[in-house]
C-alpha cells in the first residue's frame, strides 16, 4: 500500500494539559497554537508515524497572569524554547485502540512518553474529505522536563502537582 499522509484539521482539534492547584483542585490550560501529521501505510493505522508541535506562547489557561508566569522562566521559558515537540517511535493496536510511544521534547528536555489512543473512526465529511478521529490522553512528571517551579504551602503540601495530565482531540483529513 502507498503511503498516506494526513493534516490536521485545526478547527475540530484540541490539546490541553491539566495539573493540580493547590492540592484541591484541577487548572486546565491549552495550546491555541499546534499541528500534527499523521502518515500511514495501511488503513488501519498501525505503525503510522505522528508527529505534533504546539507554540508555547500560545498556551490559555483562561487567566492572562497565569498565561505569562507559564511562559515565563519559571515553567515554559518561551523566549528560549518556543515549542513543545512530539515525534512517534512506535503507534501499535492495544485491543480496538492503541498506544502511542515517542520523544516529547519539552524545555529543551527530550524523554520518551506513552500515551493512551482512542481511535474515533473515519468519517465523510459533507465536501467529500475523508477524515480520521482520535483522543489522546497520557501523563508526564513535569519536573522530568525540567518545570520545577513550585512553593511549599502553610498548610503543608505543595502549590502545584507535578503530574500534568495530556488531553488531544485530534482530528486529521486525509490530503
Amino acid at each position: 500500500m502507498a503511503t498516506t499522509k494526513w493534516v490536521l484539521d485545526p478547527a475540530h482539534s484540541e490539546l490541553q494539559f491539566k495539573v493540580k492547584h493547590l492540592m484541591i483542585t484541577t487548572v486546565t490550560g491549552s495550546f491555541n497554537e499546534f499541528s500534527a501529521e499523521l502518515t500511514t501505510e495501511s488503513d488501519d493505522f498501525e505503525h503510522a508515524e505522528i508527529s505534533f508541535q504546539a507554540g508555547v506562547a500560545s498556551v490559555d489557561t483562561g487567566n492572562k497572569d497565569r498565561d505569562g508566569h507559564l511562559i515565563s522562566g519559571d515553567f515554559f521559558n518561551a523566549e528560549e524554547f518556543p515549542s513543545i515537540s512530539f515525534k512517534s517511535t512506535s503507534f501499535k493496536k492495544d485491543g480496538s485502540d492503541y498506544k502511542l510511544t515517542g520523544d516529547l521534547t519539552l524545555k529543551g528536555v527530550t524523554k520518551p512518553v506513552t500515551l493512551d489512543v482512542e481511535f474515533g473512526g473515519t468519517a465523510q465529511d459533507p465536501w467529500g474529505n475523508t477524515k480520521a478521529g482520535f483522543t489522546l490522553s497520557g501523563k508526564i512528571n513535569r519536573t522530568d522536563f525540567g518545570l520545577t517551579y513550585n512553593a511549599a504551602l502553610e498548610t503543608g503540601g505543595v502549590m502545584l502537582g507535578e503530574d500534568v495530565k495530556i488531553l488531544g482531540e485530534l482530528q486529521f483529513a486525509k490530503a
